[in-house]
Formats: C-alpha cells, sequence, structure tokens
C-alpha cells in the first residue's frame, strides 16, 4: 500500500529531528545561570563597531598593524602588542557569554610562555596596560583565575578580601586548580577546564550587584563576591598570544 506525500513527508521529519536531538544538549543552559533578558549582541560578527581599540604603544583607536581584525565572524587577536579592545557602553548586572580559541603565535615579552589572554570588566577609569577591573584570566592552565587589577578588590570564596595594589594585579586561583608552568601548550594536570588546543571554549560571566561567577565549558570555577568596582566597561586583551573570539554576548539579568 502506498504511502502519501504528506506521511512521507512526516515521517523524514520526525527521523531528522530524532538524529539532531543528542546533538542539542549540548546547548542546555549552563547551571546555576540567573534569569535574563534578550541579548545585547557585543560583537556583530562583522566589525568592531561596538568597541574602542587600545594598543599600548599607539593609543587609542590606533592600530595600524591590524593586532584587531575580524574575520569569518570571529575577531582575529594577533597576540603582537599588548592591547584590548574595550565596549564604548558602561556595563551592569549582566550574564556575559563568549568563546575563545587559541590560535599558535606566542610573542615577545610573553614568546614560549603559556598562552594568554582575558576578559577584564568592570572597568573604571583611564585607559591603559592594564585598568582598573576584575579579569577573567584566559591562560593555558589557569583559565578561570582572578585577578584584580590597579585598586580592584574582590573577596574570594574562602572569605578573604584580595586588593589589586595600584599599577599592580593580584590574583585568586581558580577552584581545584593543579599547579602551574608558565610554558607554551601548558595544561593542568589535575583539573583541566579548556578543550585540547584549536577547539572552541565557552565562557561565562555573571556579574550580579558585586556577586561575580566564572564559567568555563559549563563548570563554574570561580566565585567572589562585593566586587569593586561593580560595573563598567568590558575589555578582550592581546597579551602576547594568538586568540580567537567569537559570540560575544550580553544578557541583562531580570
Amino acid at each position: 500500500m502506498g504511502i502519501s506525500n504528506s506521511l512521507w513527508k512526516l515521517f523524514a521529519t520526525t527521523v531528522i529531528f530524532a538524529g539532531i536531538a543528542p546533538a542539542s544538549a549540548i546547548f542546555a543552559s549552563t547551571k546555576g545561570i540567573p534569569a535574563h533578558g534578550p541579548a545585547a549582541v557585543l560583537f556583530n560578527g562583522s566589525d568592531l563597531s561596538g568597541f574602542d581599540t587600545f594598543i599600548q604603544s599607539k593609543g587609542l583607536n590606533n592600530d595600524p598593524d591590524h593586532v584587531f581584525q575580524v574575520e569569518h565572524g570571529m575577531v582575529h587577536v594577533s597576540g603582537k602588542e599588548m592591547g584590548y579592545i574595550i565596549t564604548k557602553q558602561d556595563y551592569q548586572n549582566y550574564y556575559l557569554k563568549a568563546e575563545f580559541k587559541w590560535g599558535e603565535g606566542t610573542f615577545a615579552p610573553r614568546e614560549g610562555q603559556a598562552r594568554d589572554s582575558g576578559i577584564l570588566y568592570n572597568i573604571q577609569g583611564e585607559q591603559k596596560v592594564w585598568p582598573r577591573s576584575v579579569e577573567f584570566q584566559i591562560n593555558e592552565g589557569c583559565t578561570g583565575d582572578f585577578w584584580m587589577t590597579d585598586g580592584a578588590a574582590l573577596t574570594g570564596k574562602d572569605g578573604q578580601r584580595v586588593t589589586g595594589p595600584d599599577g599592580n594585579a593580584v590574583k585568586i586561583d581558580r577552584f581545584n586548580k593543579g599547579p602551574w608552568k608558565n610554558v607554551v601548550g601548558y595544561r593542568d594536570p589535575v583539573n583541566e577546564v579548556e578543550k585540547p588546543h584549536g577547539q572552541w571554549n565557552v565562557l561565562e560571566l555573571v556579574n550580579q550587584n558585586g556577586h561575580v561567577k566564572q564559567y568555563v565549558n559549563g563548570k563554574l570555577v570561580n566565585e567572589g563576591t562585593d566586587a569593586f568596582p561593580s560595573s563598567g566597561k568590558i575589555l578582550f586583551q592581546s597579551e602576547g598570544a594568538e586568540v580567537f573570539f567569537r559570540n560575544m554576548k550580553l544578557y541583562p539579568l531580570k
């Protein structure tokens, strides 16, 4: 007995959705992310119109060597000079989600050292390397550490208040961090949270009234309270290593 065209379409649709169902679980929400509104897209995939650039040796919006380039819907950071792209707007009380992957190159003064970058947030004050901020560290073997820079402060999970000295920075290690060596390609032998080199990693940040949580690939890796400052601009670093960013979105918390 023949099967009608409409039944064939229904059968094909059912097979297709059955086939992709397991993969869709990859995109399930990370546990602990609070209710939020629709995304504000920080990077539109075409240009850097939502950002200013800053190069240590060149200043604001002067990037003749193309340290930051848009390629195939990604921000390609060469890493050859210290600097950053920074949002033009200030933000507070949000959920930030972005993806990164490492490139190959490492450059002076960090040539041969563990690849390094970061997302600095709650930025206030003058534009410089590096401005007052809390950092979501991106660094081979220790992605997820906190860094407090130039007077920024945070109370860690252990209750200890940590303040970055003026003009300098101090850190709070991510949870269950193993021994670390500052060599290119390093991976944490105890609790590595990054995917293998060259694969995309998902970073998530909850910044809610000074209570901050940092997630790597769906895993809570660090948490602190009473962040100072608690609001401000957001930047993505160039710090001696080639790195790529994409899908940089910010969701206001309800």
